[in-house]
């Protein structure tokens, strides 16, 4: 994930920053579960890395996925940010899926970046469709707002977001920082997003620490967590994080998709375990961990 990314990050506060007060009113009012549902897993499955790491040492290209959906319980979909999947592509990916694997595909960039979500109803229509047809597999999708989308196209956002079927599960990803930089905005923003039970995206970047809004407009986390080659900051980072998630479990939030990065990806598989093991340990959960398997060291005779 290039957004954000910064070579040297020996100055970058990574503290993280109290609730935005919107996610009180949230949680408060969030439905009750008797078993709140947790995700995590990295943003690809195709890394010829992992081969022998998490994947079998004679895994072909072609059963990656399925290896991945047995490491891991959801993906950050990003081939749909490109092109719009095919039914039979969805079926693919559904055969090849354990059970409960969540798909959380993003919005083709020919909707959110080109178009700039005007003029595009039958393409969304196409999009909706096709991801629809994960049924069960379905997570939570999510809007990659274009760099250049600020808050004078809040209208167009809305407009777009209320055309979505009912019930869609959407949250939107704001990369703008005029989002950010004036409370009321971002409030307005934020109640828009919440009567129309649209959730937002939370970025956790170097290089972009305004994205990092800690704002729940619905009782359901999606978390971008971009760490840096298993830097000490990167297990600091989860360490706060899971104390807040803890928090927000307790004050009534029911899910959270956490999608995990980790510079060119290769350590990706550790640190989401780092993120399942610290969960699972500090709060007696049982999320399955991924197993990774010990590499071998050159040079080494055992």
């Amino acid at each position: 994930m290039d957004f954000g990314k910064l070579q040297d990050i020996s100055k970058v506060d990574f503290t993280l920053p109290a609730d935005n007060p919107f996610t009180a009113q949230t949680l408060a009012v969030a439905p009750k579960v008797s078993k709140p549902e947790l995700y995590f897993g990295p943003p690809i499955w195709a890394n010829k890395d992992w081969i022998g790491k998490i994947y079998p040492s004679n895994a072909k290209d072609k059963d990656f996925l399925y290896y991945y959906t047995r490491q891991f319980n959801t993906i950050e979909l990003n081939v749909t940010h490109y092109q719009i999947p095919t039914s039979k592509t969805v079926e693919r990916w559904k055969e090849s899926a354990a059970d409960g694997f969540k798909f959380c595909p993003k919005f083709p960039q020919a909707i959110s970046h080109d178009r700039q979500l005007i003029g595009c109803e039958f393409l969304t229509e196409q999009f909706c469709e096709a991801i629809l047809g994960l049924g069960d597999h379905l997570g939570m999708t999510f809007l990659q707002l274009a760099p250049t989308f600020d808050p004078r196209r809040l209208k167009s956002l809305e407009a777009f977001l209320k055309q979505l079927p009912k019930g869609f599960p959407v949250s939107v990803e704001f990369r703008h920082q005029d989002w950010f930089s004036d409370k009321n905005i971002w409030a307005k923003t934020c109640e828009m997003l919440a009567e129309l039970n649209v959730g937002t995206v939370i970025s956790d970047v170097s290089g972009r620490r305004d994205v990092l809004h800690t704002t729940l407009t619905i009782p359901k986390l999606t978390l971008r967590f971009v760490g840096n080659e298993l830097h000490p900051t990167d297990y600091t980072r989860v360490d706060d994080w899971c104390e807040r998630l803890k928090k927000w479990l307790d004050a009534g939030l029911n899910s959270a998709f956490i999608f995990v990065h980790c510079g060119e990806n290769e350590f990706a598989p550790e640190l989401t375990k780092y993120w399942i093991n610290t969960i699972n340990a500090k709060y007696r959960l049982a999320i399955k961990e991924p197993k990774i398997m010990p590499q071998a060291v050159q040079g080494s005779l055992f």
